[in-house]
């Protein structure tokens, strides 16, 4: 096993990562519920940037159902922005092979 090789590789590794996480944090993600009529918009690092609400919500009637809606968009958004991050991070890494349970 060459030291060398290794560090080289582990350097490269590190310049991707910072590079896809750079990559991640400018990018946005759009969560969706009540079929369009609630968006959530939030940065690659989980930021809240923008809230969408279709009028016809704003009854007060609906009051708990646009609560409901805002946390699932919402949800949505965080879980579209954390699959890319894995998926970036994977890719990131190449083939270096990391121990079992191993997070990037």
């Amino acid at each position: 096993m060459d030291i060398r090789l290794l560090m080289r590789q582990a350097q490269e590794m590190q310049k991707k990562i910072q590079k896809a996480q750079e990559d991640l944090a400018n990018s946005t993600y759009i969560g969706e519920a009540g079929g369009g009529m609630v968006k959530f918009t939030i940065s690659g690092d989980g930021n809240a940037k923008k809230i969408e609400i279709d009028p016809s919500l704003l009854e007060k009637e609906e009051k708990e159902i646009l609560e409901d809606l805002v946390v699932a968009a919402f949800n949505n958004a965080k879980k579209k922005a954390d699959e890319e991050s894995n998926n970036s991070m994977k890719n990131a890494a190449g083939n270096i092979p990391f121990p079992p349970g191993f997070k990037l």
